[in-house]
């Protein structure tokens, strides 16, 4: 039986977005050529034209699945924290040091900016941005944190971890520099934080 239209877009996307990851992820952007992806996926120049228009492209969509996998693991690691602070810290922090993953470095944090430009400007920033600011909000409502404009902080936040994480991506000793990264980090987050009367 033939599978429905929609379902066999999907599955060609899939196929494409999967032997791309693969490529940008080991040989990168600039080695990886139109062939590797559609020879690995067994299909044609024409179908990565079709749904993705080209290289550019293919990257962006890899890029979009791999935020949403690098945004799940960080759910999950706030969820786990023993207070909503802990987790805000813990998941600000776990985002830096996923800079030092080769797959999320080499994609993310180096091929992405140089080929996509300012990672502040790319299309899930502002739904980071929210995010931000809705934990912030409730950290506010806790009493946790200083009376200070959320979506401002949110900004300056983002703007601070993106800016670690390209840091350490791009560093002769990424491990050396995440440890330094994460320690200033957290620094800057704790003065956020309302002194607890008692402490």
């Amino acid at each position: 039986m033939r599978k429905p239209r929609q379902e066999m877009i999907a599955e060609t996307r899939g196929k494409l977005i999967a032997a791309g990851r693969r490529a940008f992820g080991t040989i990168g952007y600039a080695e990886a050529s139109m062939d590797d992806f559609t020879g690995e996926a067994g299909l044609t120049r024409g179908a990565l034209y079709h749904h993705f228009g080209d290289k550019r492209g293919l990257l962006q969509a890899v890029i979009i699945e791999i935020d949403a996998e690098m945004t799940e693991r960080l759910n999950e690691v706030s969820a786990a924290a023993p207070t909503r602070w802990q987790g805000f810290v813990d998941e600000c922090s776990a985002y830096i040091e996923m800079a030092l993953e080769p797959e999320i470095q080499r994609i993310m944090f180096r091929d992405g900016p140089a080929v996509l430009g300012d990672i502040s400007q790319w299309q899930n920033t502002p739904g980071c941005i929210a995010a931000l600011s809705r934990s912030l909000d409730r950290l506010k409502a806790d009493g946790e944190i200083i009376d200070i404009d959320t979506e401002t902080a949110a900004r300056l936040i983002n703007g601070a971890s993106s800016h670690m994480a390209l840091w350490i991506a791009n560093a002769e000793n990424p491990e050396a520099v995440s440890k330094r990264a994460v320690a200033g980090f957290k620094a800057m987050l704790g003065s956020l934080r309302r002194q607890q009367r008692g402490v």
